[in-house]
């Protein structure tokens, strides 16, 4: 990631007082140095295996609550209203950038996850999937696909545009047993 893009994904990200994960997972700078930069970029964010070993915790013995469904069911309207509201607020502005995209793709799923579970749905897991790609004369088909129980899992999706790019945002609520 040049320095450029490092200095505008932070100042953006202060600005808006987020949580940035700019130093925790960085682009191998060795890895591109020899390759041609395409206008498409493509990340996917997971933590590496083995980064959280040294903070083992202890196992914690749980019981069986033999709960087959939710209590509550997932706010998919209120989560639908928190990706409008973050797309909009982190990108209305923005330009298409590769480098700031693929910064901005890891922020704002952050921001989404942490906002979704401020709601306090209990026994919900929470996926989020942020798309952020150039807006130009082209056609996207996204697809997922998901081992699903149709009556307690669901998800929610925004797709947000502006001159230069756009976004899609899936919020996935799949239900733990």
């Amino acid at each position: 990631m040049s320095d450029l893009a490092k200095e505008k994904a932070a100042r953006l990200l202060k600005k808006r007082a987020s949580v940035s994960s700019l130093g925790s997972h960085e682009v191998k700078a060795k890895e591109t140095a020899g390759r041609t930069k395409d206008s498409l970029s493509t990340v996917s964010y997971m933590d590496e295996p083995g980064h959280h070993d040294d903070n083992l915790r202890p196992a914690v013995q749980m019981e069986n609550t033999y709960q087959m469904g939710p209590y509550r069911r997932f706010p998919v309207i209120t989560v639908n209203d928190i990706l409008k509201d973050v797309l909009a607020s982190y990108l209305q502005e923005e330009k298409y950038e590769a480098d700031l995209c693929r910064q901005m793709t890891k922020t704002i799923s952050e921001v989404i996850k942490g906002r979704v579970k401020e709601l306090m749905v209990p026994r919900y897991k929470i996926i989020v999937l942020i798309s952020i790609g150039q807006l130009g004369d082209q056609n996207v088909r996204m697809g997922s696909r998901c081992l699903w129980d149709s009556s307690n899992d669901t998800f929610s999706s925004h797709t947000f545009k502006n001159s230069s790019l756009f976004a899609v945002a899936n919020v996935y609520a799949v239900y733990f047993e």
